[in-house]
């Protein structure tokens, strides 16, 4: 489940800035000796690590404090449920980040009618930049709060959001442009960065424990694999049913009808030859049965 040779967790630039210390590796105790971590311990150290910072971060994506919340408890329940393959990650705290950001920028979530509506920060600068960001296309605020909020470099940034480093720098360059648009305080990058990660610490947003998160996780896990046994019992039933009840063998198809050639239609047979009518008048007037209509007179 996890990995001896794992580097340890990089440190996002609002991090260091805010004096938080790597977290603990697979291959480091925490009396700094050299046993391993178990998969609770190892998760647990990355929650403590990157819980905080990723609310802060979701809630620029997002405006909402609940999404940000949601989004990032969503986003280590999916990481509990593929540990094995997280912990092998070369950059596990990237791979959490990516999950966060996809749960928190979901189309699906904007249904909801309660998350329409921001939860403004009580600076007014911060709640223009709030209102400028979230003008932004997802991607390009995506890529802004990546690169001048996190302090990802252009080539990191453009492999987390899935587009080449030309398309991302487009991104970037379009979203810097549209905030000094409306902020022109804010055309300088390091001003820019400075006044993200200040709205982003404006509100003190908790999260649930590491612990609760395993739990609602394993939960899930549970959910879904009853609801895939019941999927496949229905499929195999009702495939069962079909078997049971369809037809052993099909009936020959009756050809279409067709006229018959070279015979006059019913009602159109035309006029009596000639003497006919004679010998008709001579048969109605004879008995319905007898030998005179089988047997013919002599002479």
């Amino acid at each position: 489940m996890t990995n001896s040779h794992a580097k340890p967790l990089p440190l996002s630039a609002e991090d260091r800035h805010s004096g938080a210390t790597a977290p603990l590796t697979p291959g480091r105790s925490a009396d700094g000796g050299n046993g391993f971590l178990t998969p609770t311990q190892a998760f647990d150290a990355l929650h403590a690590f990157c819980a905080p910072a990723l609310v802060r971060q979701a809630y620029l994506l997002t405006g909402r404090h609940e999404r940000a919340r949601a989004a990032v408890e969503e986003a280590f329940q999916l990481a509990w449920q593929h540990w094995s393959e997280v912990a092998r990650d070369r950059d596990p705290a990237g791979w959490v980040r990516a999950a966060a950001y996809e749960c928190a920028l979901s189309p699906w979530r904007r249904l909801v009618p309660r998350n329409r509506v921001p939860d403004p920060p009580p600076d007014p600068a911060d709640r223009a930049l709030q209102q400028v960001l979230l003008r932004l296309p997802p991607s390009y605020r995506r890529t802004l709060v990546l690169h001048d909020g996190v302090g990802l470099g252009l080539p990191e940034t453009a492999a987390e959001t899935e587009a080449s480093t030309p398309a991302a720098a487009n991104r970037l360059m379009h979203a810097r442009e549209a905030v000094a648009a409306r902020l022109p305080e804010l055309a300088d990058p390091a001003e820019l960065h400075r006044r993200l990660v200040r709205l982003g610490a404006a509100e003190h947003l908790g999260t649930a424990g590491p612990t609760a998160v395993r739990t609602a996780g394993e939960h899930r896990t549970r959910l879904w694999t009853r609801s895939a046994i019941a999927f496949t019992v229905t499929v195999v039933g009702a495939t069962v049913l079909t078997l049971r009840t369809a037809p052993t063998h099909c009936p020959a198809p009756v050809s279409p009808g067709h006229a018959v050639q070279e015979a006059p239609p019913q009602g159109l047979l035309g006029p009596l030859l000639p003497g006919a009518s004679g010998l008709r008048a001579k048969l109605r007037k004879e008995r319905a049965a007898g030998p005179e209509r089988l047997v013919p007179e002599a002479g």
